[in-house]
């Protein structure tokens, strides 16, 4: 994971997702509007993810 990743996962975590798909841009979008917290640690979570 880049450092621009990690701090666009700060700033804006959907926008940090955008390339792993539909799902994963609104669940973290979702997240995000529930709270910034949620959402960080979302993108973070989903980018850490190995596939």
């Amino acid at each position: 994971m880049s450092c621009l990743r990690v701090i666009l996962c700060v700033l804006f975590p959907p926008l940090a997702v955008i390339d792993k798909g539909c799902g994963s841009v609104t669940i973290t979008f979702l997240l995000t509007l529930c709270g910034w917290v949620p959402g960080a640690i979302a993108a973070l979570v989903i980018l850490n993810r190995n596939k």
